[in-house]
């Protein structure tokens, strides 16, 4: 018998509705459909909560390659998890250009380093793009932070990708209009990335 039909044949010798099972394991209804119907496993924590409740142990609601998968699952959600966090938070980190004098700007004659909140010497749509690359990035590293559990399958597969591609384009931008100091500040939170990423592999 598989674990869906365990559960099945559990609750039913209970007596109780999905929503009360939920209620009492303090999960979704949505979960417990989800598990009841074989798409889905509980994690390790909630696992123990149905053993508890329903008194059995969780061998003998699982077999050892389910319980295998459930392990293998967790370790793949942590790392993400992870890697969501790393990437988020290098990405809200951009916001420093605002205060940090990374950026070239001749006053009087001299090259000073300047904020980009004090950067007036160049054209405008170059401040302009300096600010859109700025604002994007760090506006997708709060919705990275943010949706950490969204599970979209658009939001899962590319979240990472849109990432890195924010921080070449933003290492490119200030390569092309001669700003080593952001490129580099830039480019070493896209080392940092590209480091998870292939450590995640």
């Amino acid at each position: 018998m598989t674990f869906h039909e365990k559960l099945q044949q559990l609750r039913k010798s209970k007596n109780i509705t999905q929503e009360a099972l939920a209620e009492a394991l303090f999960v979704s209804r949505t979960a417990i459909s989800k598990w009841e119907s074989g798409r889905g496993y509980p994690n390790i924590d909630s696992l123990k909560a149905v053993a508890n409740f329903y008194g059995v142990t969780v061998d003998d609601l699982l077999s050892g390659d389910e319980l295998l998968s459930i392990a293998t699952e967790e370790t793949k959600q942590a790392k993400t998890h992870y890697r969501d966090l790393v990437f988020g938070l290098l990405d809200v980190s951009t916001a420093a250009l605002l205060f940090l004098p990374f950026f070239g700007q001749q006053i009087e004659g001299t090259i000073q380093n300047v904020s980009l909140l004090s950067l007036h010497s160049v054209s405008g749509y170059l401040r302009y793009l300096y600010f859109a690359a700025m604002v994007s990035t760090v506006l997708f590293g709060i919705l990275t932070l943010a949706l950490q559990n969204c599970q979209q399958k658009f939001w899962v597969k590319n979240k990472a990708m849109i990432s890195v591609i924010l921080s070449i384009i933003g290492t490119l931008l200030f390569i092309a209009s001669q700003q080593p100091y952001a490129a580099i500040y830039i480019f070493v939170f896209l080392l940092i990335k590209a480091f998870v990423l292939i450590k995640k592999q």
